[in-house]
């Protein structure tokens, strides 16, 4: 069975898929930060970096966004990735420019210019932009910069491709507008194509009247939000329920089915339980799962993911599962976990929403043949991604490289932020640290400043650590450099926060 679960608060709508009652993938969004990829901008360019050919455009979004020369020629290249097609249809020739290498060619200061976002804007960086523009609809995507027209690689049926193929080569479209056709196109009628093309030809002559209209940075068409995205989702990919805890987009949802209601027989239910949703369901457990850094299988192996500024590691450990000494079964018992590992690792990778370069580490295993099988079933699992991947092959450590589209913020920079005492290294001093630290302090007072009796204030859990352990140090190290020290605690200090005072009037002292 396969559910979408719809969990909406004041400030948070989150959108869960659930396949077999597993948690398949996990969608949220907030109402302090809207999403921005696929909004189509009027921009004005603010400053033109001519050391690396890119630009900076003001979309009224915060920090500018940001787009490189690459993005604002035509790239015929970047757009069959993205849509993970091949342009096979024939167009009309028509004479090709000159390719322009040069960026003050394109833009000057204060030109507005018509962009579209691609990337969002993560941390500091602005959002990432392109001026191909492109506007998606249910089964199609108009391109109203370049006449090419394509069909998605993923509809393999080879009969279903070409009479798709034959219908968009009929469509009567304006010169240098192309269209691509979508996965759900394959399940759709002619004339419900030709509708659709009709509704994305409106939609483009409402962006460009907004943009000859406008003097300011604004935003001339909006993605749909995440609540239509995941009914339209639900009928594509066949869902049997949809679940949604409030009762007002409990209403919204069954008004917009109407218009899908002959296409698939999807149950809306409004969830009336007194225990939360994603509770009932167990999604709140897997989320809080997703944001560990170690995730274990059910073989016993374990996955432990580490991130880096450059990238993801993925390590993939035996962890207390059985491996008996027999050559054999040890193979076949580090070919299972690794079998579980792909598999998890996939959907790991979804719901954290983690892109870039991600590298997983597998378990050594002696066969050629035993990777290839490994490496096969991570494809596999990675083919029920929307987002586009890429896997390299295996090498003789047993490390695959792949790379994951990043349009978003991952889970965890949704949901975390820095932490204020570590700063996001994840990790502060441990005791033998501090007292070196505390024993530095001691001599600087003692030998220099010439204190003779000191209070020294720790957190209660190192004034404990200090009892136990540490008593006779401390005052030995005292005695070295002629002084006394009297231990108190503040449960308000951090960890290895201490703070040094005389012990006649209680001053603090600057060490």
């Amino acid at each position: 069975m396969k559910e979408v679960l719809l969990n909406i608060e004041s400030g948070e709508i989150r959108c869960a898929l659930l396949k077999q009652g597993q948690l398949a993938d996990l969608q949220i969004e907030r109402a302090s930060h809207n999403p921005l990829t696929g909004n189509i901008y009027r921009g004005k360019v603010t400053n033109i970096l001519h050391n690396i050919q890119s630009a900076f455009i003001n979309i009224n979004e915060g920090e500018n966004g940001f787009i490189h020369i690459s993005d604002i020629i035509e790239n015929t290249q970047k757009f069959q990735e993205m849509f993970d097609m091949d342009f096979e249809c024939e167009v009309k020739p028509k004479t090709r420019k000159k390719r322009i290498e040069d960026i003050d060619k394109l833009l000057k200061i204060d030109q507005p210019v018509l962009v579209q976002v691609v990337k969002e804007p993560i941390g500091s960086k602005g959002a990432r932009l392109t001026s191909n523009i492109s506007v998606p609809g249910r089964y199609l995507v108009l391109l109203p910069n370049t006449p090419h027209r394509g069909v998605s690689r993923k509809i393999q049926d080879r009969g279903a491709r070409e009479q798709l193929k034959k219908i968009i080569r009929a469509f009567e479209m304006p010169q240098d507008v192309g269209l691509i056709c979508r996965t759900a196109s394959m399940n759709a009628s002619k004339e419900m194509l030709i509708q659709e093309a009709n509704e994305l030809l409106q939609t483009w002559e409402g962006i460009m009247a907004g943009f000859q209209d406008s003097d300011d940075s604004i935003c001339l068409y909006r993605e749909s939000d995440l609540v239509k995205k995941a009914l339209i989702r639900a009928v594509d990919k066949k869902y049997d329920r949809m679940l949604i805890d409030d009762y007002k987009t409990f209403q919204r949802c069954r008004k917009l089915y109407q218009k899908y209601k002959d296409e698939h027989p999807l149950k809306i239910e409004y969830y009336r339980d007194t225990i939360p949703m994603f509770e009932r369901f167990c999604v709140e457990v897997e989320i809080d799962k997703a944001l560990r850094r170690k995730i274990w299988l059910p073989s016993g192996g374990y996955l432990f993911f580490e991130k880096t500024e450059a990238m993801t590691t993925i390590d993939v450990n035996s962890g207390r599962s059985r491996v008996t000494d027999s050559s054999k079964t040890l193979e076949e018992s580090l070919v299972h976990i690794n079998m579980e590992a792909a598999e998890e690792i996939a959907r790991q990778l979804k719901l954290r929403n983690i892109g870039g370069l991600v590298i997983c580490d597998f378990i050594d295993m002696r066969s050629r043949k035993n990777g290839r099988r490994v490496l096969t079933r991570l494809k596999e699992a990675m083919r029920e991604d929307s987002a586009k991947c890429t896997v390299l092959g295996m090498s003789d450590f047993g490390l695959v490289e792949m790379t994951r589209q990043r349009a978003r913020e991952s889970l965890h920079q949704l949901l975390y932020t820095h932490c204020p005492y570590c700063t996001g290294i994840g990790h502060i001093k441990n005791h033998e640290s501090v007292m070196i630290d505390i024993e530095r302090g001691i001599r600087k007072l003692g030998s220099h400043k010439k204190k003779k009796a000191l209070k020294l204030v720790v957190h209660p859990e190192l004034e404990t650590f200090i009892n136990h352990s540490k008593k006779n140090y401390l005052s030995d190290v005292a005695r070295k450099w002629k002084t006394s020290v009297k231990v108190s605690s503040n449960d308000e200090l951090h960890l290895n926060a201490f703070e040094f005072m005389c012990a006649k009037n209680d001053e603090k002292l600057e060490v």
